[in-house]
């Protein structure tokens, strides 16, 4: 392998994950791009190849399996690849109740978001760690701060990687090793299943943004070793006011089926 440091990313063969490459690849890191969707991630490797002159491994890998973080780490070390950047981008999304989910779904959202980058984070952050240099980003959500219906695993799980996000930024930035955690509000990608008419709408008032757009940002602030960062005024705005209604509106809105 190069001597160059490799960029680590998940959910790389479409949406943030892919801009999130790019932007990476852009700015001179060799790439590890991983995805459960095999043909999309090798065909994704070879643009990137192509568009910038790096170098790219495309992987791919399930995730949320409960052993994949080790795996793949066990996978950078038999194959000397040094990750410099992980990327922990990869998840699901679901507007359906809790309950009403299958068993493997709810298991998937949880080793996704919880389980595989917590480890990705330990295995790669002691590698980070030992060399006082390195950086981590976690996609997290607005949800993370706000419990509402139909969202209760995925604003839990984003509510972990926020909270986790931030004591390992805490933890690790004396060792040379920076997390930044992201929380988006809407993207117009195909993960949140949006009419094109909503998304028009969303871009045109900055309520939704682009996945280009999100991950330049993110980027900036990782290597600029901030915290955290909450792209866009509405969205602030959005969580607060949501986190102000009381759980008996909630219920409300349940029940007349406003939401």
């Amino acid at each position: 392998m190069t001597d160059k440091p490799f960029a680590l990313i998940t959910g790389a063969s479409s949406g943030i994950g892919y801009q999130y490459a790019r932007v990476m690849a852009g700015r001179g890191y060799n790439l590890l791009i991983v995805s459960n969707e095999a043909d999309a991630i090798v065909e994704k490797g070879e643009i990137l190849k192509r568009d910038f002159g790096v170098e790219v491994v495309a992987l791919m890998r399930d995730l949320g399996r409960q052993d994949s973080a080790r795996e793949l780490h066990e996978y950078c070390v038999n194959n000397e690849i040094e990750v410099e950047v992980l990327i922990n981008n990869a998840g699901v999304y679901h507007d359906r109740d809790f309950i009403s989910d299958s068993e493997d779904f709810n298991m998937l959202i949880l080793n996704l978001h919880v389980t595989t980058p917590a480890m990705l984070t330990y295995y790669f952050g002691n590698d980070m760690a030992a060399r006082h240099k390195g950086y981590i980003l976690n996609m997290s959500s607005i949800t993370s701060d706000i419990a509402v219906q139909r969202l209760a695993t995925y604003g839990a799980t984003k509510a972990f990687l926020k909270n986790f996000s931030r004591s390992m930024h805490i933890e690790l930035y004396h060792k040379g090793v920076y997390v930044t955690c992201v929380r988006p509000g809407a993207v117009a990608t195909t993960l949140y299943n949006l009419k094109p008419s909503a998304v028009k709408a969303g871009l045109a008032i900055g309520y939704i943004t682009t996945p280009e757009r999100l991950a330049q940002r993110a980027v900036c602030a990782m290597f600029r070793k901030r915290a955290q960062i909450t792209p866009g005024f509405l969205n602030h705005v959005l969580r607060f006011l949501i986190a102000l209604l009381p759980t008996c509106v909630l219920r409300l809105i349940r029940r007349w089926h406003i939401f």
